[in-house]
């Protein structure tokens, strides 16, 4: 049961950091008052990266 809840967290974790990473690559990209493809791909580059690396890295074990 505690391998379930730490996979649960991570899950969380990187759902949290793709969020955060999406939304401050969205607000850069609409800046000027348009969406292009090539930002729209900057947004999901960061998303993913986010996601990924961040799901990787392992929660800190309690003491």
């Amino acid at each position: 049961m505690k391998g379930f809840i730490m996979r649960i967290s991570s899950f969380a974790k990187a759902v949290a950091a793709g969020v955060a990473a999406g939304s401050a690559a969205l607000a850069t990209a609409v800046q000027d008052g348009s969406f292009t493809t090539g930002e729209g791909v900057t947004v999901a580059l960061a998303i993913l990266g986010a996601l990924g690396i961040t799901y990787a890295v392992p929660n800190k074990r309690p003491a």
